[in-house]
C-alpha cells in the first residue's frame, strides 16, 4: 500500500542550456555535520540511496561539508547507484584551512578553481560534475577571471554546466556574458525572500535556473527550535534567527503556517516547502535531512497544489518586514555584497 502512495516526482529543465533534474533535490551537507553531528557512513549512504528510490536525483554537496568528507560520502552512494541517472552538483570557493571553519576564506582564483574541481573530482570518484557552482563570490577576484577558468572545465569534460551561489545580479550578468550560468543557489524560503526583488527576474530573463538552499528556513518550519529542542552541539544555537528575543518573535510565524497546514492536511514542513516549490518549474530545492521519514514528508510537499489566493495567504503568514534576525551567521557574504571588481582592461577602459 505505502508503495502505491508514493509520489511520483516529476522531472524539470534546469535552465535554458540542457540540463534536466528531478523537481526537487536532495541537500547532502547535513549527512556529515553542518547543523548537527555527523551521522554514521552507512546510514548517510542509505539515506542518499533511498532518496534516489523515491525519484530525486538530483544531488547536491560541496568540498567545505566537513569539510571534504561529505562529498567521499557522496560518492560512496554513487558506486551503489547508476552513475548516468543522477545529476550531481557540488562547490568550490570556500577555503578552510586546518578545519577552522571561523577564518574559512573565499576563493576565486583560476588555479584555486582547477585544483577544487581535480580534488572534488577525485573524492568523488567520478570522472565529471554535473553542475558546478562557485559557493561564494570572491570579491577580490573579477568574475570574468574565474568564469573563464570553469568555461575551459566545461571545454575539457569535467563539468557539464556552471553554477553560481549568492552571486550578485551585477556577478551573475557578468558571468553569464563569459560563459552560460545554468543555476544560481540562493537562500529562499517563507522567511528569507531577498532574492525575489532583482535575483529572480534576472535568472528567468537570462534563462537560469534558482536552486533555494534552506527551503524550510533551516529547519526552522519543520519544527526546529519550537517543537524539538536544538541540539547542543547544533550551529543554529549561536543562528541569529534562533537565539534569545529573536526566536520568541519568530515563533509567531512557525504558528501560523502550522495552523494553516492543519487546515490544509499536511505537516508545517509541507506547506512551507510546497510554497517554495510552487515559485516555478525553474524552482528546484534542496531540502537535506538525516531523518528518512523527514525526506518522506519533504517529498510529500510535491503532492500539494496551491491556489494564488493560498499562495499570498502563506506568504502574509510570515511578513519579511517582521522577521528578527539576519537570515545568515556570515551575511556579509551573501548576495547583497557579492559584486566583484572589473577586469583589468575594462578598468583601463574606464
Amino acid at each position: 500500500m505505502a508503495e502505491e502512495q508514493r509520489v511520483v516526482i516529476p522531472r524539470v529543465k534546469q535552465g535554458n542550456h540542457g540540463l534536466e533534474v528531478s523537481k526537487l533535490g536532495f541537500g547532502c551537507m547535513g549527512l556529515s555535520g553542518g547543523y548537527n553531528s555527523p551521522v554514521p557512513e552507512e546510514v548517510g549512504i542509505s539515506i542518499i540511496k533511498e532518496s534516489f528510490n523515491r525519484g530525486i536525483t538530483f544531488l547536491d554537496t560541496a568540498d567545505v561539508y566537513g569539510p571534504y568528507t561529505n562529498e567521499v560520502l557522496v560518492g560512496k552512494a554513487l558506486k551503489q547507484l547508476p552513475r548516468e541517472k543522477i545529476q550531481l552538483a557540488t562547490k568550490f570557493g570556500v577555503a578552510v584551512n586546518n578545519f577552522d571553519f571561523k577564518n574559512a576564506s573565499i576563493n576565486g582564483k583560476p588555479e584555486y578553481v582547477r585544483a577544487c574541481c581535480e580534488a572534488s573530482l577525485n573524492r568523488l570518484g567520478v570522472e565529471y560534475i554535473d553542475l558546478y557552482y562557485q559557493h561564494r563570490i570572491d570579491t577580490s577576484v573579477p568574475i570574468e577571471e574565474t568564469m573563464r577558468e570553469l568555461k575551459k572545465l566545461v571545454e575539457e569534460g569535467k563539468i557539464k554546466y556552471i553554477g553560481l551561489s549568492e552571486a550578485s545580479p551585477d556577478t551573475i550578468k557578468r558571468a553569464h556574458s563569459v560563459h552560460p550560468i545554468t543555476a544560481v543557489q540562493m537562500e529562499w524560503s517563507l522567511w528569507s525572500r531577498d532574492l525575489e526583488e532583482e535575483v529572480i527576474p534576472l535568472c528567468r530573463e537570462l534563462g537560469i535556473a534558482v536552486v533555494p538552499y534552506s527551503p524550510l528556513g533551516r529547519g526552522f518550519f519543520g519544527g526546529k527550535a519550537v517543537v524539538e529542542s536544538l541540539p547542543s552541539e547544533t550551529i543554529l544555537k549561536s543562528h541569529p534567527r534562533f537565539t534569545g528575543e529573536n526566536l520568541e518573535k519568530n515563533k509567531v510565524f512557525y504558528t501560523r503556517i502550522e495552523n494553516l497546514a492543519k487546515r490544509r492536511g499536511c505537516s508545517p514542513a509541507q506547506l512551507a516547502l510546497a510554497w517554495v516549490l510552487s515559485q516555478g518549474d525553474d524552482v528546484v530545492p534542496i531540502p537535506g535531512t538525516t531523518k528518512i521519514r523527514n525526506l518522506v514528508d519533504n517529498i510529500g510537499a510535491l503532492r500539494i497544489k496551491l491556489t494564488k489566493d493560498e499562495l499570498k495567504y502563506i506568504c502574509d503568514a510570515v511578513p519579511i518586514n517582521e522577521v528578527a534576525g539576519v537570515r545568515s551567521h556570515n551575511f556579509h557574504r551573501t548576495f547583497k555584497f557579492a559584486d566583484t571588481p572589473l577586469p583589468k582592461n575594462a578598468q583601463a577602459a574606464t
